[in-house]
């Protein structure tokens, strides 16, 4: 209840943030949509130069990339943490986050908290909706609770990952330039990974699992039983649970060994 208090309270603060800047709410939203039409007018050109992708259709492929714009939207909302190295440890902002009782990890994800970002969830769901109804996928109950399950195990890994990066901080004098390579890599994850070699397959799948953030859990709707990735997609709840933890383990030891932006 005390962590469910102060998450509100960041939230009202954002709130009044936010609408003594109206205009700058929109235009991050705005761009925010632009960017992701943009990669899905990306996708739409490819297959205007090809029937299929790896054996996948274009509107299979659209289904993949609405799904993986659900877990991201709700991950950059929550973890927008990109710029942690900068703003915490080299500007000396984490001291004042460790001298506050709750959970450092969690202060930062709040303070950095940026609701819009949801859009995206809400235009991947809507994508994914439309691609549903043109594949003429059945539709059960069972299968909008396991959208549910897959989407916070997506979330897990992204956050248990990006956790990761940001307290290698913690062992650095410096920033480091990791996290833009990661990024880049984790779009892999929206397109099927049986197009891959099998090297960035198995780092995708089993390294960098951000497979398990597009393409394998889509497969379970999919069926994609031929590529074993829909009986793969069972595994995202518990990968996510393992990425996140390692992430977590890490950030606390990082918290530790920290000992202060001095002079």
């Amino acid at each position: 209840m005390r962590y469910a208090s102060l998450f509100a309270e960041y939230l009202k603060n954002y709130a009044k943030t936010r609408l003594t800047y109206r205009a700058d709410f929109w235009i991050e939203v705005i761009s925010d949509l632009l960017f992701q039409i943009m990669n899905l007018i990306f996708i739409l050109v490819v297959f205007q130069h090809t029937p299929s992708l790896g054996g996948w259709s274009q509107d299979e492929v659209v289904f993949v990339y609405g799904f993986f714009m659900i877990p991201y939207g709700i991950f950059s909302t929550f973890f927008g943490i990109w710029n942690f190295s900068e703003r915490y440890v080299v500007k000396g902002e984490m001291d004042r986050v460790l001298t506050r009782p709750a959970h450092s990890l969690f202060q930062v994800l709040l303070e950095n908290v940026d609701p819009p970002s949801l859009m995206g969830s809400a235009v991947g769901a809507s994508i994914m909706a439309i691609c549903w109804s043109r594949l003429d996928l059945p539709f059960h109950v069972m299968d909008l609770l396991m959208l549910v399950l897959f989407v916070i195990g997506a979330v897990l890994i992204y956050g248990g990952i990006y956790t990761a990066l940001s307290a290698i901080s913690f062992y650095s004098d410096s920033p480091t330039g990791i996290v833009p390579l990661i990024y880049n890599i984790q779009n892999y994850g929206r397109y099927p990974v049986n197009i891959y070699n099998k090297a960035i397959r198995f780092m995708l799948t089993w390294l960098l699992p951000f497979a398990f953030v597009g393409v394998i859990p889509a497969s379970y709707f999919l069926e994609k039983k031929a590529d074993d990735l829909s009986n793969l997609a069972m595994l995202t709840p518990v990968m996510g649970l393992v990425v996140f933890t390692l992430g977590l383990a890490l950030w606390n030891h990082g918290v530790k060994r920290y000992r202060g932006a001095g002079s």
